[in-house]
This record gives structure tokens, C-alpha cells and sequence, in this order.
């Protein structure tokens, strides 16, 4: 175990958290992680298979005495989003996490932890080694590439599971109890640009926005956070109003389930154009319309004489205007508050990430909602902003949300542990974000489904953190309600 976890309580969660700190496990390249966690339960005569989407399965017997009792699955998955800032040299498919421990949290300051869903791996691998532990027959599904696509419990094959109720450790916020969430579906858009030589007398520059806070695109998208990729097509729009802006590339973002913290162009305007005084005026504003966020936007603009042969092609103009009013105006952000859960985002959708390179554009939103045809709405909406800007759309990757059923036997026997053990009721909630709970309901309409999980904070960007006090109380937590379980035959 790293040596900056051996101090941390529960060492069991915190020795297994270690590990997956240090095998990296970015989606699709999980293979490494899970080769590892068949050789750990050989070791330990827990039964594992990898089931034919890739899904690891583990498997452990009732403790003795309770074998009658219905059985449990632990759920979470093995994946994690992998961002950092441009200035960060990590290589998600090789390098360790970089860790600390700050003022009762552990936190990855210079890209993102893991803790969404490593803790929930943990604890699961925790119970499952724990022989002290009273539990009915454990079954543990960690799934693969949740992040992006949820393809793991989306090709879950029914009947693959045989509990009763299960356990889903992948939500952020304590002393909740999530029974429900939200469904999603990808938009993607793009369009092939007619591109000319640009003229004489031109001078290529490279801007680009950065500082900005990110965060998950469905969990943060109430709080108005900056999104680069908007603000730098604002800015750009503003310059072609002013001065003949050739267009030749741009990126932002580097996933749809991300609000972007950094957006770059490569664009060439007529020698002699003074860009110092526009820039400044757009960073000033930027920074009074967003100080609530704990970051600063900056801007850096650069002349570039080490610019690729093929930019010196750029779209044409009203190929340059088409993309940047449809960025600047397609549907971001909340779009609709529930009607049934108080203070929750019922729809939304984030442009997570928009490029531009030799004339091919493309750009991806996340659409999530708590009402599936809401969700689809909004999606065909977007699909319908890009078509009558020129532009083609569609929509792939569509998952269902996880409808809350108030009336569950095994949110009940929680509730019941929760005040037993820390003297006071847990809140329910719905989150709009996409658990795989809706999936695995899909292929497994049997199962009784809850999730709880400790405080993470700043998941899917970099300084996400979780704090250790309420890992300890998870722990606590969930060995008291297995043992509840399997108690109450």
C-alpha cells in the first residue's frame, strides 16, 4: 500500500483504493486493473469470471448460518475519467495517480482521482475479503467503460445475477440514499468544411482559454460553471465582426461527461490587426461574470511561425460563421428543473467537447434526464439546431434512467440501519447524473435497487477529492446493512 494511505481508516478500503490509484484504469483499458483482481481472489478462493462484455463478477458464499437468506449484489465500476489540465504531463495509460491528503480529504490536485468509482470498488472488495463480516451470499459486479458508454452493464447478460437487492456504491453526497437517476443519450454533430489558401500578408495565431473550473457534466451542471468551448466561440464570433478572422482549427474539451476548463484556436487575421486590447476587455469580463467560481480565467494568445503546412488552409467565412453561431447558440446547460424532486435538475445537456482540424468539425453533447422522453426531446432538438445550421446530426449510446420506487423493501431496512447507527435519518434523493442501476433494471427487472456513497467532490476534473471521514462511515454503514440482511430472512 502507498505509504500516504497507511495512516487512513478503514485500512481495508484504503489498501484497495491504493492499488487502483496505481494501475491505471482509464474506460476501455481496464484490463490490467481486472487481471490483477483475478489473480487477488484466486489468492483469497473467491470465485471471479469476466463475463463476455468484460464485467468482472466475484462471487463469496453466505457467512454460515445465513445461507437462507436472499442474496446481495455490490455494484460499481472499474473505470474512471481520466482528465488533467494541458500543463500536466500524465499519461492515464501508464503513469500512477498523482495523491495527496489535504485537511481530511484525499485529493489528486493535478487531475482527477479515481474516487468516482474507485471507492466503491473498494469497499466492495473490502466487504468481500472481511471474514469477521456477516453477510448473505455476496455477489460483486464491477463494471466496465461506464464512463463512456456504460457498455459493461449495458451488454450484462439477463440472469447473470442471481441477488435479490442490490447495492450500487457509485453516488457522492453521505448520509443520502439515491433511488433514482438520470437516463442519457450522446448528440454528435458535425459537417465537412469547404476550406481556401489564405492570403498573403496573414498572421497565424494560437489563443487559448484556460482556468477555468470544470466539473461532471450532470452533477454541476445547476451551477453555471464556465464552459470554455462557449466562451471561446463568443470571443471568436466578436473578432469576426471586428477583423477578417480566418478560421483553421479549434479543440475543446476532452469528454461529453466533463464541462470543459480548456478550449484552443488556431486562426490567422491580417497583419498589423492589435488583438491586446479586445482580449483584455473579454478576460475582464469574464473573470466579473464568473468570480463566484474559485478560479481565473485566462487567456493567452501567441503569433505561431511553427504552424503545420496544412493550416495554412482555412474554412471559409461563412463556413467560420455557421459553426461558431451554432456552438454559441445550441442548447447548454439546464433546461428544465424537476417537477417532483426539489432542487434537482430534471433535464440538461453539456457540450463536452467540439473540434476542428483539416475541415472536419465535430462537437458531442451529453443529454441526461430524469424523464427518458424528455431527454430524447431535448436530443432530437439538438439534432434539429445542427441540421438547420447546415450541419449533420444524430444520437447513439442512449441509456435508461432509474425510475424511484419509494416503496422498497430494501430502502426500508436501510433507512432503519442509517438512524441505528448514526442516531439520525438519512435524505433520499435522485441524481442527475447516470448510474448503470437503470441498465441493470433493464436486464435484471427483478433486482431492489439503492445507492449510497461518501462525499467526492470535483469528480470528472482535476483536484477531485474525497473525504476520508465519510469513507470510514460508508464502511461502517455498509457492514451493518449487510449483516441486517442477512439477519432479517
Amino acid at each position: 500500500m502507498n505509504k500516504l494511505f497507511s495512516s487512513l481508516r478503514p485500512e481495508p478500503v484504503w489498501a484497495h483504493f491504493s492499488t487502483l490509484c496505481e494501475i491505471p484504469r482509464a474506460s476501455l483499458h481496464e484490463a490490467a486493473l481486472i487481471g490483477y483482481l483475478l489473480d487477488w481472489a484466486g489468492r483469497l478462493g473467491i470465485n471471479a469470471v469476466v463475463d463476455g462484455a468484460g464485467n468482472l463478477l466475484l462471487k463469496k458464499p453466505a457467512s454460515p448460518g445465513f445461507e437462507e437468506a436472499p442474496g446481495v449484489i455490490l455494484q460499481g465500476h472499474l473505470d474512471m475519467v481520466c482528465q488533467s489540465n494541458a500543463a500536466t504531463a500524465h499519461d492515464f495509460l501508464r503513469d500512477s495517480l498523482p495523491v495527496e491528503v489535504r485537511d481530511g480529504w484525499v485529493i489528486a490536485p493535478l487531475t482527477t482521482l479515481g474516487a468516482d468509482n474507485g471507492i466503491g470498488v473498494a469497499l466492495a472488495l473490502a466487504a468481500l475479503e472481511d471474514e469477521t463480516l456477516l453477510h448473505p451470499a455476496l455477489e460483486v459486479l464491477l463494471t466496465v467503460n461506464e464512463e463512456s458508454g456504460m457498455d459493461g452493464a449495458r451488454a450484462l447478460a439477463p440472469g447473470t445475477l442471481h441477488g435479490k437487492m442490490l447495492i450500487n456504491l457509485d453516488t457522492e453526497e453521505w448520509g443520502h440514499f439515491y433511488l433514482g437517476c438520470a437516463g442519457g443519450v450522446d448528440v454528435e454533430v458535425e459537417r465537412v468544411c469547404q476550406q481556401q489558401v489564405l492570403p498573403q500578408g496573414y498572421v497565424i495565431h494560437q489563443l487559448g482559454i484556460s482556468g477555468l473550473l470544470g466539473g461532471h457534466s450532470g452533477i454541476d451542471i445547476h451551477l453555471g460553471r464556465a464552459n470554455a468551448i462557449r466562451l471561446l466561440a463568443a470571443i471568436l464570433r466578436d473578432l469576426s465582426a471586428r477583423v477578417d478572422l480566418r478560421l483553421i482549427a479549434m479543440h475543446g474539451g476532452t469528454a461529453r461527461n466533463a464541462i470543459p476548463r480548456e478550449a484552443y484556436v488556431i486562426f490567422a487575421l491580417p497583419a498589423g490587426v492589435e488583438l491586446a486590447a479586445m482580449l483584455q476587455f473579454w478576460q475582464d469580463e469574464w473573470r466579473m461574470q464568473y468570480a463566484a467560481e474559485p478560479v481565473s480565467v485566462t487567456m493567452v494568445c501567441l503569433e505561431s511561425s511553427t504552424v503545420q503546412a496544412d493550416a495554412l488552409f482555412a474554412i471559409d467565412n461563412a463556413e467560420r460563421d455557421r459553426l461558431l453561431s451554432y456552438i454559441d447558440t445550441a442548447a447548454n446547460g439546464v433546461a428544465q428543473v424537476s417537477d417532483e424532486f426539489a432542487e434537482v435538475v430534471d433535464t440538461s445537456d453539456n457540450l463536452g467537447v467540439v473540434s476542428l482540424a483539416l475541415g472536419r468539425f465535430q462537437a458531442t453533447f451529453k443529454v441526461r434526464s430524469l424523464k427518458d422522453e424528455r431527454g430524447a426531446r431535448l436530443a432530437d432538438q439538438l439534432v434539429e439546431q445542427a441540421v438547420a445550421a447546415g450541419l449533420q446530426g444524430r444520437q447513439q449510446g442512449a441509456y435508461p434512467g432509474w425510475t424511484p420506487n419509494p416503496r422498497s423493501a430494501l430502502l426500508r431496512l436501510c433507512q432503519q440501519v442509517y438512524t441505528a447507527e448514526f442516531g439520525q435519518p438519512a435524505g433520499l434523493q435522485v441524481i442527475h447524473a447516470g448510474l448503470e442501476c437503470g441498465l441493470l433494471a433493464a436486464s435484471h427487472p427483478h433486482l431492489d435497487m439503492i445507492s449510497f456513497g461518501p462525499d467526492i467532490r470535483g469528480a470528472h476534473a482535476p483536484g477531485e477529492r474525497v473525504e476520508i471521514a465519510s469513507v470510514a462511515r460508508c464502511w461502517t454503514l455498509l457492514k451493518a446493512v449487510l449483516e441486517a440482511l442477512a439477519r432479517n430472512r
